[in-house]
């Protein structure tokens, strides 16, 4: 393995960080903000000498060799390393107590988990809480994605650092580079982000709060600007645009590629994109038909408008709340689990198991009962006009593995805390499917403070180990990893 390569694109990764950090440095400095300066501005600095230290000290390996080992090992220590300095002004900022909360708080922006340690985030400096929602954004398509596309001299050996940060059973390559593919889609995702921030804006949201909502949504992450979520802005109109743009946020961002290309019949034979459609049409329906007729809302309008709205920020796992859905029915509160369960889009911005996951796992154990029927029965699995081979099925197959081992063993080691079940497993459970704020204990008021500091370093591992599915961070603990 080339650790100099490794430290070199991490040096790299610094120093694009620091570069980013500008921009609410500049806001603290307009602002007045003399806390949150000073700690963005020694965050930079600090950042700054150790990076350059690190490219000083491997100026001798100018050529970047960047295989499978190395870019799971970069991928990783990329999202530590953002998480890790982008605490830092969070705590010299006193905005929490504690670094590992502010850490938690970090990675979970990044992770577009959305879980949160604050109680009050209106009283926070506004730099802050941008940096904060900004963390959302950049995490939401991926940091190693853009640092690819903005930066020509990775356009070769890109590929593999793509893959082991992307999501989902499939990567799509729709153009000849991967620094192509990679440019086309954080072109998509900046489009999509200017197109919400002016419709928010027209709807009277001023550009600071629309901008920190846009961040939230298009990163299908779920910081807000205020305590109460979305339902703080008391505005359908924002409600209504950011269950349009949450709903984009979680299709895979191939299908706006096919869609700028014209070939719309792409789109339309997508199976993914149909069962994801279905189960939130289906979803909403049952939910709205739910609250209208145990009259939880006064119209049926309105109780459509908070079915859809929190329908999709669930499944999408982004995690807004428009109200609090712990008084809705039963019913309705379990039919949410569920679709936070299944998540979003593969290649999405969204989190959970991906709907493409959940098609192909049911279609494999239909299969399986066919094959009792008629044991010579040769059966693929086709969804849509996608088909899986026997290598995609067994990796989903060991992904849902995976899945639910981290979730248990999770759980075992949260119950240290002596909370109760739900509030043990539900926190891990949100964690993982990278949503934050749920149902039960957790609702959307609820803050993770209640857990001792080695609870969110715990909370932490399982946000990253969630946003990478696992096979990129566990890959790291096995001793074949690290043979030469």
């Amino acid at each position: 393995m080339s650790y100099s390569s490794v430290f070199r694109f991490l040096s790299y990764i610094m120093l694009f960080i620091a570069a980013l950090m500008f921009i609410p440095l500049l806001m603290a400095l307009f602002l007045g903000e003399a806390d949150a300066l000073h700690g963005f501005l020694l965050t930079i600095v600090l950042m700054g000498l150790l990076a350059f230290y690190v490219l000083h000290l491997t100026h001798w390996d100018k050529t970047l060799r960047i295989g499978t080992k190395e870019s799971l090992l970069i991928v990783s220590l990329t999202w530590c390393v953002m998480a890790t300095f982008g605490a830092l002004p969070l705590y010299l900022n006193h905005s929490l107590p504690t670094y590992a909360e502010c850490f938690f708080e970090i990675m979970s922006g990044f992770t577009t988990a959305g879980a949160t340690v604050l109680l009050d985030i209106e009283s926070l400096d506004r730099s802050i809480v941008f940096w904060r929602s900004m963390t959302n954004w950049l995490g939401g398509m991926g940091v190693v994605v853009l640092f690819v596309a903005v930066l020509p001299i990775f356009g070769v050996k890109g590929n593999t650092l793509v893959g082991a940060e992307a999501v989902g059973p499939s990567k799509s390559k729709f153009t000849p580079t991967i620094r192509g593919t990679a440019g086309v889609l954080w072109c998509i995702y900046i489009g999509l982000s200017v197109l919400q921030t002016l419709l928010l804006m027209a709807g009277g949201v001023d550009l600071f709060n629309s901008v920190t909502i846009m961040f939230g949504t298009i990163g299908a992450a779920g910081f807000a600007a205020l305590n109460d979520s979305i339902g703080g802005y008391n505005s359908p109109y924002v409600e209504w645009v950011c269950t349009i743009f949450m709903f984009l946020a979680g299709v895979n961002f191939t299908l706006f590629f096919y869609a700028i290309k014209r070939n719309f019949r792409k789109i339309a034979m997508n199976g993914e994109l149909r069962i994801y459609i279905l189960i939130i049409l289906f979803s909403t329906l049952c939910i709205t038909l739910q609250l209208a007729l145990s009259g939880t809302y006064g119209t049926f309008f309105e109780s459509f408008r908070n079915a859809a709205f929190h329908v999709v920020s669930m499944i999408t796992t982004t995690g807004f709340a428009a109200d609090d859905f712990n008084l809705w029915p039963m019913f309705s509160q379990m039919l949410l689990i569920v679709v936070c369960f299944i998540g979003a889009c593969s290649g999405s911005a969204g989190g959970g198991m991906k709907v493409i996951r959940i098609a192909v796992m049911l279609r494999l154990g239909y299969n399986s009962m066919m094959k009792r029927i008629h044991p010579n029965t040769v059966a693929s699995i086709q969804i849509g006009e996608s088909r899986f081979d026997s290598h995609t099925a067994l990796s989903i197959a060991g992904y849902v593995g995976c899945y639910f081992v981290t979730l248990f063993a999770g759980s075992v080691i949260i119950a240290l805390t002596d909370y109760d079940f739900l509030t043990c497993f539900s926190s891990v459970f949100l964690c993982l499917g990278n949503l934050g704020t749920g149902i039960g204990g957790l609702g959307s008021s609820f803050s993770y403070n209640i857990f001792p500091d080695w609870a969110l370093w715990v909370f932490s591992f399982l946000m990253l180990a969630g946003r990478l599915e696992f096979y990129t961070i566990y890959t790291l603990f096995t001793r074949t990893f690290w043979k030469r």
